[in-house]
């Protein structure tokens, strides 16, 4: 509602709407997930953030596959999988800023900024950026949350496999 037309406000250009279904395997550090899209593809993405509220630096590599059912399949036999997350999420560039507004099965609305950071930026840098917006998006500290959607939805008892 207000924050979309807050974002969309400061926003270049449209949304990009992507329909995402991330599941998740079982792994001794990080976070290791197969996205798929619509169009059949898929992703497999690893990375490595903390747990935290606020700005945050997240690592990760990514691989692109034409078959993710066959993947799936066999990382569910080798690692197990933790659960999957569905949604569907608004994506707008606001400067150097990817705008996720997402609608997230079983959970609910939620937006998220990532700040991609030039080859001179530190993270420091990258956290002013996204404080700065959290500020004219009238986002506030206590409206931040710790964790994944993935966490959310295992607390909540869903795993939505």
């Amino acid at each position: 509602g207000a924050a979309r037309g807050q974002v969309q406000g400061q926003a270049r250009g449209r949304a990009q709407v992507l329909a995402q279904a991330d599941t998740f395997f079982r792994v001794p550090r990080g976070r290791l997930k197969l996205r798929r899209s619509p169009d059949g593809r898929g992703e497999l993405i690893f990375y490595e953030r903390p747990d935290a509220a606020g700005p945050k630096l997240s690592c990760f590599s990514v691989t692109p596959t034409d078959d993710p059912d066959g993947l799936e399949a066999v990382l569910a036999q080798a690692l197990g999988v933790l659960g999957v997350v569905r949604k569907e999420r608004l994506l707008y560039l606001v400067g150097q800023t990817r705008v996720h507004l997402d609608s997230v099965e079983g959970l609910g609305d939620f937006l998220e900024l990532e700040v991609v950071l030039t080859e001179e930026q530190t993270v420091e840098d990258g956290e002013r950026v996204a404080r700065q917006l959290m500020k004219e998006l009238g986002i506030e500290e206590e409206d931040l949350i710790s964790g994944a959607y993935l966490d959310l939805l295992l607390a909540k008892g869903e795993s939505g496999s």
